[in-house]
């Protein structure tokens, strides 16, 4: 009677391991969210890593277009910030494909200092700089003309 006891505790524990098991796998759903770097400029891009994503997933936020998340243990993604991003914080969602729970991380889009090149010479002055630049060929002629003729005054008094 203990040995029937016994076993019908043993396989009542079993069975209720076997059939948690794919609920608890299920239940575990993206983890360890980090984005690098945590602080980046409008037009910049970053890395962003989740565990728990075995068959890959999404990440998704205001700052930018979705991306896609590497399958594995760890997932990767890159995400490129969108160049009129409004400079603040933002959260990113990370979704895994086989599961319906979803992480968040917070990180801060900074605004832009791009290089200022110019159009390389495609556009012509403004009419501002024209005249400006009228004005002071204009002085420099006129400043010249002088210096030459009263130095002809003085060379010709002279002889």
């Amino acid at each position: 009677m203990r040995a029937s006891r016994a076993f019908a505790v043993t396989a009542a524990a079993c069975a209720t391991v076997a059939l948690a098991a794919p609920t608890a796998a299920a239940n575990n759903g993206p983890s360890n969210v980090t984005v690098n770097p945590y602080s980046v400029h409008q037009g910049g891009t970053m890395q962003i890593s989740a565990a728990g994503c075995g068959h890959g997933g999404m990440v998704t936020s205001n700052a930018f277009p979705q991306a896609h998340l590497s399958a594995g243990a760890t997932g990767y993604a890159t995400a490129k910030i969108k160049h009129n991003a409004t400079p603040g914080h933002y959260n990113l969602a990370v979704k895994c494909n086989d599961n319906r729970m979803v992480a968040t991380h917070q990180f801060t889009v900074l605004a832009g200092r791009g290089a200022r090149g110019g159009l390389g010479g495609s556009v012509g002055p403004s009419d501002t700089e024209m005249a400006v630049g009228a004005g002071l060929v204009a002085t420099a002629a006129l400043g010249g003309s002088l210096f030459i003729a009263r130095r002809r005054r003085l060379n010709g008094a002279g002889v």
